[in-house]
């Protein structure tokens, strides 16, 4: 699962859950050793996500290069777990060793806070229709003759980007025309605009008026794209592998240093 809604917004899910397993992990150490424990954890989480963000901004370091203040821009999602849960458990062990009262509280805290992530983590791709199980079997139109065409049908035989995108939504207008450029750029893979519950004249008038001549773009009109990848919210844009299998997936709008880290890796499955 990508997102949830909350009224007329759509919030992503997994700084949420990491949020709330922060916190439960902080609630417990300051219960069992005061607010010296939980001031650990706190810094615990803090030096995680700096380490996850270097770490991906290390690893897709020419991603990076040309717009240098995307590295600031935390909306793209760009964490590498690894160095994250690296730097967190060895502040928390340094802690523990330094501090021996505080040890029992920050174990059971670290336990809890990793049980929750990782365990509603695990149930959510799992009762999510996204994974990486096949593609939910949905027939879009085509933007200019009507023809349906199942999604898996379209998305298999090289990698493929998927865009659920609406011409209402602000984020995807934003967003557009860097894909709309990669689109030309990136040869090597296909792009699918599916549009979410829009007319075809409406879609078309849009493209006319913002001047893109996108290819691949489909009609979703019920909207069925979104909830069966797990995604309440708009823009949606999944990473597919050439055997149609889901390998990536970002809510919410992309700066073109994320989506050229995501298309490298992308190549790189192939």
């Amino acid at each position: 699962m990508l997102s949830v809604p909350l009224g007329p917004l759509a919030l992503p899910v997994a700084p949420l859950l990491l949020l709330a397993a922060v916190w439960l992990a902080a609630a417990l150490a300051r219960r069992g050793a005061g607010i010296a424990a939980e001031n650990v954890v706190w810094i615990a989480a803090g030096l995680g996500l700096l380490a996850a963000r270097a770490g991906h901004l290390l690893r897709h370091a020419d991603a990076y290069a040309a717009s240098p203040a995307a590295m600031l821009d935390l909306r793209d999602g760009g964490f590498w777990a690894a160095p994250g849960w690296t730097a967190a458990g060895l502040w928390l062990a340094w802690r523990a060793a330094s501090a021996p009262p505080l040890r029992r509280a920050l174990g059971a805290a670290a336990l809890a806070g990793v049980a929750l992530w990782g365990g509603t983590s695990l149930l959510l791709d799992r009762v999510s229709a996204g994974g990486d199980a096949a593609l939910p079997a949905i027939d879009l139109a085509g933007l200019n003759d009507g023809r349906l065409r199942p999604l898996p049908e379209l998305a298999v035989g090289q990698p493929t980007v998927i865009n659920l995108w609406a011409s209402w939504c602000g984020p995807c207008r934003a967003e557009m025309p860097m894909l709309a450029a990669a689109q030309q750029r990136e040869r090597g893979i296909r792009f699918l605009f599916v549009n979410q519950g829009e007319s075809a004249a409406t879609v078309q008038a849009y493209l006319r008026r913002e001047g893109l001549a996108l290819d691949g773009v489909w009609l979703d009109p019920a909207s069925r794209a979104g909830p069966a990848f797990g995604s309440r919210g708009l823009p949606t844009t999944l990473f597919i592998d050439a055997a149609g299998r889901r390998v990536d997936a970002h809510f919410g709008v992309l700066n073109a240093a994320a989506l050229k880290a995501r298309l490298n890796a992308l190549n790189a499955s192939r």
